[in-house]
């Protein structure tokens, strides 16, 4: 009896175990895959705007005219009277040179008049006293003659000493170098002491009156520019906006930068501090356009070779890849040259992490308690009432 017991216990247990082994099996090839969540996208209405290709340089504020200064003779600099950044008066004094030897050719140009004048007032003397005694008959008219050749040498001789006498007063003049208008020492390029050669510049003025913004520009821009042609600057340190005219271009490319230096006439600019920055703006250059097709760059997708956005499908709210011509860039946005209609919704940002047939929802507040997720990507700042998304899509 006890054995018949045991054995149905056996068989109890037996058909038990195999029983859990199989639940266990069947429990695990009935695991269902995770359904992939609905995506909340962010969403751009494709139409047409302007595009209006820029040009913005640096620039720095000049005098419209700059001289540089120098001796119109050689000589050893004794005085400098003139700093960096001094204002100066029309005719005042800015450097001396050593004179000493100018003043004693002058001196001995002067001598030179004087002897020249003692011989003009004799032969004049004689001239006289002969035309008496020509006109008494005591004398040929040859013998006049030779008295009145010799009275107009000594007139010639007395000119040009006075005309040697004055070079050398003047040469002595040019040892004092003088501002010849008011204006403003921009550079200092000699010191006390310093031999200097006739015409080598000792100092830089930038004259008061009009300024000039000055920028390098590339070749292609250097073609697009014209002499005339309006342009916008702005005054970095205030903001202040100022108008302008080209006023030249340069002529050769500068054979380091290989750029084209452009020089922008400023209205209203005559108290502009020197040297001061200014962002210089050019619109509407060759290229502008209107009617164009723009996207935000974030809204690309790059796929091989090519590129393509991702197009939503409203009647299944599912988005598919939508191969584009890109253009231009016009700051963050970019030109849709071919590819896309006017209308089409188009999704900005995420994506990356989007899939074609992949349904998905209009990212704003209520996307999060209705169960969508964000697109990495995303952010809640970001959010935009699908009411609001036309609009900001046609203010583009």
């Amino acid at each position: 009896m006890s054995s018949s017991l045991s054995l149905a216990l056996r068989r109890v247990f037996h058909v038990g175990a195999t029983a859990l082994v199989f639940a266990t099996l069947a429990a695990c090839s009935k695991k269902e895959a995770t359904p992939e969540p609905v995506r909340a996208v962010k969403l751009v209405t494709v139409g047409s705007s302007d595009l209006n290709v820029l040009g913005e340089y640096s620039g720095e504020v000049r005098a419209r005219v700059e001289s540089r200064l120098g001796f119109q003779v050689a000589g050893k600099l004794v005085q400098r009277n003139a700093e960096l950044g001094q204002r100066v008066a029309a005719g005042q004094l800015l450097a001396l040179i050593d004179a000493k030897d100018y003043q004693l050719a002058a001196q001995a140009g002067a001598s030179q008049v004087m002897m020249a004048q003692s011989q003009r007032d004799l032969a004049w003397a004689e001239f006289q006293r002969f035309e008496a005694l020509k006109a008494q008959n005591f004398i040929s008219g040859a013998e006049l003659e030779r008295r009145e050749a010799a009275l107009k040498s000594a007139d010639a001789q007395l000119s040009q000493a006075k005309a040697q006498a004055q070079a050398q007063s003047n040469q002595a003049g040019y040892a004092r170098l003088l501002a010849g208008q008011a204006g403003v020492i921009t550079g200092v390029e000699a010191e006390v002491g310093q031999v200097v050669a006739a015409g080598q510049p000792v100092l830089r003025l930038a004259h008061d009156g009009p300024r000039d913004a000055v920028f390098a520009v590339p070749e292609a821009m250097a073609l697009a520019l014209k002499v005339g042609q309006g342009m916008q600057a702005t005054l970095l340190s205030t903001g202040q906006a100022l108008q302008g005219q080209v006023r030249e271009l340069a002529a050769s490319a500068d054979p380091v930068t290989r750029t084209y230096a452009v020089k922008l006439a400023l209205q209203a600019s005559e108290r502009l501090p020197l040297g001061s920055t200014v962002n210089v703006r050019a619109v509407q250059l060759p290229g502008s356009q209107t009617g164009v097709i723009k996207l935000p760059t974030s809204a690309l997708r790059q796929e091989g070779t090519g590129t393509s956005v991702w197009v939503l499908d409203s009647a299944s709210m599912t988005v598919h890849l939508q191969p584009v011509q890109v253009g231009l860039l016009d700051g963050n946005e970019v030109v849709i040259t071919s590819g896309l209609q006017p209308g089409q919704q188009v999704v900005s940002a995420g994506v990356h992490v989007l899939s074609p047939g992949q349904k998905v929802a209009v990212f704003n507040r209520a996307a999060t308690s209705t169960g969508a997720v964000p697109a990495p990507g995303l952010d809640r700042a970001q959010a935009v009432e699908p009411a609001q998304v036309g609009a900001s899509a046609a203010q583009r």
